[in-house]
């Protein structure tokens, strides 16, 4: 199939570019600005589906510019849309779930985004599914936990910072509590497969699924840094975060049933690979120096 892939410069869209194209698809990069312009427009020839990976993804900074989280995540997915081709794989986040109030989570787990990143992820899903019940598209929505593995550039990511703070290219982790609050991690070539497999996928209508693999605790990922290392990441201890959900993984039985399964999540291997990246970074640095 030719598949249009959006965001495909980026941390996850360059790995899934790849597993399409090893999967016997021809990945198309969709340049520009999503919001703007069709496929007509942006790519020769017919495409089979597209994989939507462009968008905003920072928590932190969708609370200071939530209409722009909006505009980019909404208007984005909304945009490619209006002519769609018959496939539609939208990357959400598992962020839509909230604070869910149990520790393992399915798909039919309410949604209830505490942020305005989520919010607009959980608002385009919502698009996707409408589309999908008019007869327009099929399509599915990813909702991604925790990406990690090689590549990874965002220092705001568990165990991206993790690695920073081993390798002294950042200052001391923050922990908030002491470290037992588990979360799901999933490996970014694990992500990627995941796309192939929803992008193979022949159903109707919209469906959800979950990517996730590997629950681990902050302690977990900062002993596995420090193995990886061989020095301890220094921490700096701060008091938790009121109502923080003790325990969230994810439920992947659905996206298991379509034959996915997770082969390089372990959390040795997540750890490994972004210890390799992160020493790729300091070699550059230290050349732009």
């Amino acid at each position: 199939m030719r598949v249009v892939v959006t965001g495909s410069t980026g941390y996850v869209g360059r790995v899934v570019s790849a597993e399409l194209a090893a999967a016997g698809h021809t990945p198309i990069p969709f340049s520009g600005d999503v919001r703007v312009g069709s496929f007509e427009e942006r790519v020769d020839g017919p495409v089979d589906a597209v994989v939507h990976l462009a968008g905003l993804a920072r928590v932190r900074e969708s609370f200071a510019d939530p209409v722009r989280y909006y505009d980019v995540n909404v208007g984005g997915t909304v945009n490619l849309l209006r002519s769609p081709p018959p496939r539609f794989v939208l990357a959400s986040t598992a962020g839509v779930y909230g604070s869910a109030g149990v520790a393992t989570i399915d798909e039919d787990c309410p949604r209830s985004p505490v942020n305005p990143y989520a919010a607009s992820k959980a608002a385009a899903e919502d698009v996707l599914a409408w589309a999908a019940g008019a007869g327009r598209v099929s399509g599915v929505s990813l909702r991604l936990f925790n990406v990690a593995g090689g590549g990874d550039a965002d220092d705001t990511r568990v165990i991206t910072r993790a690695c920073g703070a081993a390798s002294g290219r950042l200052p001391a982790m923050e922990v908030f509590g002491d470290g037992s609050a588990v979360r799901d991690f999933v490996h970014v070539r694990d992500v990627a497969r995941a796309f192939v497999t929803a992008v193979e996928w022949g159903g109707t209508g919209h469906v959800a699924l979950n990517v996730g693999a590997t629950p681990a605790s902050v302690a977990d990922v900062l002993a596995s840094v420090g193995r990886v290392a061989g020095r301890e990441v220094p921490v700096v201890r701060r008091d938790a975060h009121p109502g923080e959900a003790r325990e969230l993984r994810a439920d992947t039985s659905r996206l298991r049933a379509l034959g996915w399964e997770p082969g390089c999540s372990d959390l040795e291997t997540l750890v490994g690979d972004q210890w390799a990246t992160e020493g790729r970074r300091i070699r550059d640095q230290k050349i732009t120096d």
